[in-house]
């Protein structure tokens, strides 16, 4: 029994490691303090998003772009439409004189959308987007600015949620990601962030790498700067705003699809993250990736080897009780009672990133994308 203890014990750690143990253990790493040069001049860039579909946001997206140009002038954005079946690629294209807008004439993928307006770019930098993100239009000279630093190779920004409290589902996915936002700024300040969200990101346009159609475009583009020896950091004071899906049902086939790319890109990647990365990036990288995509298997195996003890130990009082407490639980969260229902939520989203490695495991892919409905 002591064994069956001693590994359910081992089990929860692994399970709260990523959120716990790994943020407060990174603190203990030497600070590494990017270096900007005020008196450098500013590079150039171009800001480039993909869209499909997104009719709804693109007149937000615009007015965004405006406000940006007011401040940087210099920058150029360019768009990718993705053959939509909206309003999209005609509202984009009566922009001229703010958007370059690249027509696809048939469904690829943000990936390859991404590849073809990099490949049009004229900037230094390449500051990637979303159609449905806004960026604050004065985080663009602190974005730029940390590019005078000759070790930074790309910069992750802030993603702030704008609608937390439309749904039990927004409000789960608004508390993981300051979570997220958190073990970033901490990775930051010791070396690099282990990836950058496709929100706010740059990075520079030299380092960019070949994305195959059917991965992450910004895990791949963001994590591929490390390779050559440059820093990914994260960047407080670079602002963008989004909305979450409010639906249940949308964020887990969202976490499912992202789960299954994110760990087909794993596998690509590999190969350059085993060769290049310090024990401590590579420290990282299983605490903050690995270990949270198999984050359901230890919590699995905690109920298993727990409840296989109390058997073998004849607690049948106390396995009583924890099922009955579990149960009434579970109807508490099914019924919307907070804070089980945000609980249950979190448990859904684990859920629904483990069934996308597996499906990475059994060689399925994702290259087209479709906007979350809820998420307007």
């Amino acid at each position: 029994m002591s064994a069956l203890v001693i590994v359910a014990l081992v089990c929860l750690l692994l399970f709260l490691h990523p959120y716990t143990f790994y943020p407060l253990s990174i603190m203990l790493f030497p600070a590494r303090p990017v270096r900007r040069d005020p008196s450098a001049p500013r590079p150039t860039a171009s800001a480039v998003f993909a869209a499909y579909n997104e009719a709804r946001s693109i007149p937000a997206k615009i007015a965004n772009l405006r406000a940006i140009h007011e401040l940087a002038p210099e920058i150029e954005f360019i768009a990718y439409a993705d053959l939509s079946s909206d309003a999209t690629l005609s509202m984009l294209q009566a922009e001229p004189d703010l958007v370059t807008v690249i027509a696809a004439t048939e469904r690829t993928g943000k990936a390859t959308g991404m590849e073809k307006m990099v490949a049009m770019a004229r900037g230094e930098i390449c500051i990637f987007t979303d159609a449905n993100v806004t960026l604050d239009p004065a985080s663009i000279a602190p974005l730029l600015a940390y590019f005078s630093d000759p070790e930074v190779g790309g910069v992750a920004g802030t993603l702030l949620y704008i609608n937390e409290d439309e749904s039990t589902t927004a409000k789960a996915g608004g508390l993981y990601w300051r979570l997220e936002e958190r073990v970033k700024q901490l990775e930051s300040r010791c070396g690099s962030i282990m990836g950058a969200d496709g929100s706010i990101f740059a990075t520079r346009r030299a380092l960019y790498p070949v994305v195959p159609p059917h991965l992450l475009d910004d895990m791949t583009t963001s994590m591929s700067v490390t390779f050559h020896g440059k820093r990914l950091v994260h960047a407080t004071d670079v602002i963008a705003y989004e909305k979450s899906a409010t639906s249940s049902s949308d964020e887990f086939r969202r976490k499912r699809r992202i789960a299954c790319r994110a760990f087909n890109t794993h596998r690509h990647l590999w190969p350059a993250i085993r060769k290049t990365y310090s024990a401590a990036d590579l420290y990282k990288y299983v605490s903050h990736k690995i270990l949270r995509w198999f984050g359901i298997v230890p919590l699995a195996l905690l109920i298993l080897f727990g409840g296989a003890a109390m058997i073998l130990a004849q607690l049948w009082y106390t396995l009583a009780v924890i099922l009955v407490l579990g149960a009434v639980l579970f109807s508490l969260a099914v019924a919307g009672v907070q804070p089980f229902a945000l609980l249950v939520e979190i448990l859904k989203s684990i859920i629904a990133t483990f069934v996308g490695v597996v499906d990475s495991m059994r060689g399925k892919t994702y290259q087209t994308w479709e906007p979350a409905k809820s998420r307007d």
